[in-house]
């Protein structure tokens, strides 16, 4: 029997969580290590909450290291000393310097959530459903210094699904990163398998999203602010202002639908005589607000959301121009 191929695994985000329990499964397969990031506050109460995967390899039968700086040289010691012969990255959250991509042997292999060379960079889950693409897919890619830059092995494709959220399309950019991994990644180790350039030309970069990204402006068309919801589902959210009797407050929208043949002024309320339906003008079309949050409340249907209301006049807040937000 030949001698596994042995890898060593970093990965942050639950889009890592289906290729870590892959890689686990695989007869072929030996995951010798396990990077991810540190424990973080999460929720009101801050509890120190492990990434999800963290939580997934907490449960394996593999060494589990929580690396602040991935890049430090304790944390190259700590991979060294697994003598990995590869080492696969997937939603990490750290760029990774020359040092540590050279140190396996095979180098390391990025799974990215895109169709290289579109959408290099931190979000491109969240840039596909935002320009209403039809597609995407996942990339192997051999890293290099470059930001996501590196020569393409293998790409599988991905029909985006109507009305797919970010927490949706990720998993499943997940489940088809599991199902191909541990066959492409034997085929790169073995040779079987060469990489080809990206065409830089064509490259389109994406930024890590902020908690400003999320803010609502109704001078945006409604197909925007509707893709706006489903895109930032996760976080930061879609949401906008919203003043009643003189007092603001922010609403997060979770669902929306697109009335392209109404038209009124941006933050217009449209459905002036009905508080079981909420339609406001935007800058190209009309969006009826189906599922929002109120601030330090639960989720709830629209047609709930205004017997909550203490006030009879209320209005939907412009929003903060990109200009005057930091970039």
């Amino acid at each position: 029997m030949s001698e596994k191929l042995k890898i060593y695994f970093a990965g942050s985000g639950k889009i890592a969580v289906p290729v870590l329990e892959a890689l686990m499964r695989s007869s072929e397969i030996e995951v010798v290590g396990v990077g991810t990031q540190p424990d973080r506050p999460v929720g009101r109460k801050k509890l120190l909450t492990p990434t999800p995967v963290g939580a997934a390899a907490a449960e394996k039968d593999v060494p589990l290291h929580k690396f602040e700086n991935i890049n430090a040289p304790e944390a190259l010691e700590t991979i060294r000393n697994c003598t990995p012969r590869m080492m696969v990255v997937l939603s990490y959250g750290q760029l990774l310097k020359q040092s540590l991509l050279e140190l396996p042997e095979l180098g390391c292999i990025n799974i990215h959530g895109s169709l290289l060379p579109r959408w290099r960079g931190a979000s491109p889950v969240q840039q596909v459903l935002l320009h209403k693409e039809k597609e995407t897919g996942i990339c192997f890619m051999q890293m290099e210094r470059g930001l996501d830059s590196g020569p393409v092995f293998k790409t599988f494709t991905l029909d985006i699904p109507h009305g797919c959220g970010a927490d949706k399309l990720e998993m499943m950019l997940g489940e088809l990163a599991a199902e191909h991994c541990a066959e492409t990644l034997l085929q790169i180790a073995s040779g079987a398998l060469s990489a080809t350039a990206q065409d830089h030309d064509n490259a389109v970069i994406c930024r890590k999203i902020t908690r400003e990204d999320g803010e609502i402006r109704w001078d945006m068309s409604a197909e925007h602010i509707e893709a706006m919801s489903r895109a930032f589902e996760n976080w930061p959210g879609a949401f906008f202002r919203f003043k009643v009797d003189g007092n603001e407050s922010v609403i997060t929208l979770n669902s929306a639908r697109v009335h392209s043949d109404m038209s009124g002024a941006p933050g217009a309320l449209l459905t002036p005589g009905s508080r079981k339906k909420l339609i406001v003008g935007c800058g190209d079309g009309a969006l009826e607000l189906l599922e929002v949050t109120p601030a330090g409340r639960k989720s709830m249907p629209v047609a709930a959301f205004p017997n909550g209301i203490r006030g009879e006049n209320f209005e939907f807040l412009p929003g903060i121009a990109p200009e005057n937000k930091t970039p």
